[in-house]
């Protein structure tokens, strides 16, 4: 096997016997990014800081003194603050800035010996479903049908893309609305969104910052674990950081969930639903109740309301949040005529660096926040996202151990077909994510099928707050029996 494709759990296991060295590993992912230009997915490649960390790894290894993550090749969504390396979120308003501090993630990362590829393509400012509103253009997912190019799904469409691709070994993502779980799911590949306050958020570029949430992007869940565990950390320096130990994850995948109540929310199964997808659904209820779950059927009655009202909140937060770029300190600055003051810099600054998906966003937040509009849209969104999270805090005081609920409404679709239609249709790509998101808690997609032109389908798990370890315990049991082991064929 090329070394490129390994697992975390299968690299780690041979750098600790000696059978490869971290450098070699990278060799192999720098060679294999190289090749695949068609993909889109590496945006700033860092080869040097690859080689230079994989060598400071393998002298770490050598010591006894290597942490599960160390001399992993990673890429890193471009929303991560690395130091000394470009982070432009993808837009071009953020054009040449390279920040002075690392992000708290990509340094827990660093510290264990994970090795640094690059930053990888998302959509700009991590607004989108398919990857096409970045300035790099957009990435491609790696599964083809036809001559159709796909999407890999948003905002973190690079790293899925990468991932699936083997570029790299794992990713980091982050999920604001479904933007882990939704590329994962299109592109075969597990990813999970984590209780909100269990990751740092310090030094991401923020979009949504009651929503936004950081994870692992993976080869199986098992890998999930072992990322995740490292990836988590108490933070002062993030507010809504929360400070609980954190469990080893990995030790958690037990396999059994014998006697663990799933359930199986009615408000899922929407007019319409793909018959793939219905019937992955069903599979995947099959599966966990043949492992010993007891499968229950629950109501979540407002989720109907999830989506709208995450559509009010997010650009609420993103028109607060991206005030800051405006030309003045960093970034992108527009070029002024004779006579041309302020008002006009921040305008034309704003007006050329902004790509319309932020654009539109933007303008629909300062909307929602405006006089005479703040308490009929916002204040309500509000509203109605507490009566989301109280609907599953009901259900878990039920004694519900999980959630069982489809990752996507469909299986990847081509780039174009959605970016220039509606607006939003492409907005109910998150139709079944965006709930975890507005009540904080981890979820995660695991890859179960194929549909049947041959494209990947996943199911998405939703846990208990802050039982990452349980609910990825339940994911692997779920990867396990579905035994899903499809790879896209190489065409790039």
């Amino acid at each position: 096997m090329s070394l490129n494709k390994l697992t975390i759990a299968e690299a780690r296991d041979a750098l600790a016997k000696g059978d490869v060295t971290s450098v070699e590993l990278t060799e192999a992912c720098l060679s294999q990014i190289e090749g695949a230009g068609a993909l889109n997915a590496f945006v700033h490649k860092t080869p040097e800081i690859a080689l230079e960390m994989a060598r400071a790894a393998d002298t770490r290894i050598k010591s006894g003194d290597a942490p599960a993550m160390c001399g992993i090749p990673l890429g890193v969504k471009d929303l991560f603050a690395t130091k000394g390396v470009a982070t432009q979120a993808a837009s071009k308003i953020l054009e040449g800035f390279k920040p002075e501090y690392e992000s708290t993630v990509t340094q827990n990362l660093w510290d264990a010996g994970a090795v640094m590829l690059g930053k990888l393509n998302m959509d700009e400012f991590a607004m989108g479903s398919s990857n096409e509103s970045a300035c790099y253009g957009n990435a491609v997912n790696p599964w083809k049908v036809d001559e159709r190019q796909l999407t890999p799904g948003g905002s973190s469409g690079g790293s899925a893309s990468a991932v699936a691709a083997d570029l790299c070994l794992a990713a980091t993502g982050t999920d604001t609305g479904g933007s882990i779980r939704q590329p994962a799911a299109f592109t075969g590949i597990v990813g999970i969104k984590p209780t909100y306050g269990r990751v740092s958020r310090w030094g991401v570029v923020a979009f949504a910052s009651s929503l936004d949430q950081a994870g692992p992007m993976t080869k199986s869940v098992r890998d999930a674990a072992i990322m995740l565990g490292t990836m988590c950390s108490h933070d002062p320096k993030d507010s809504t950081s929360t400070d609980l130990p954190v469990p080893d994850f990995e030790a958690m995948l037990t396999g059994d969930i014998r006697g663990k109540k799933i359930g199986i929310p009615k408000e899922y199964r929407m007019d319409g639903m793909d018959a793939g997808i219905e019937k992955l659904w069903a599979d995947g209820t099959a599966m966990l109740k043949d492992a010993g779950a007891e499968i229950v059927d629950i109501s979540l009655p407002h989720t109907k309301y999830a989506l709208p009202a995450y559509y009010v909140v997010a650009p609420a937060e993103a028109s607060s949040n991206l005030a800051r770029y405006d030309g003045v300190r960093y970034g992108h600055r527009a070029k002024l005529a004779a006579g041309e003051g302020i008002d006009d810099m921040y305008a034309k600054t704003r007006a050329e660096g902004f790509g319309p998906e932020v654009q539109r966003r933007v303008m629909i937040g300062t909307y929602v926040l405006s006089a005479g509009f703040y308490d009929a849209y916002y204040n309500r969104a509000r509203k109605v996202r507490a009566l989301i999270k109280r609907d599953f805090e009901e259900v878990f005081a039920q004694g519900i151990d999980a959630i069982l609920t489809p990752a996507t409404p469909s299986a990847a679709f081509g780039l174009g077909e959605m970016a220039n239609a509606d607006p939003v249709a492409m907005y109910l790509n998150d139709v079944f994510t965006v709930t975890v998101n507005l009540a904080g808690l981890p979820g995660i997609s695991v890859p179960c099928g194929l549909d049947a032109a041959g494209l990947p389908l996943g199911l998405q798990l939703i846990g208990r707050p802050w039982e990452e370890g349980d609910l990825l315990n339940h994911a692997h049991v779920l990867e396990q029996a579905a035994g899903f082991a499809a790879k896209p064929e190489k065409w790039w």
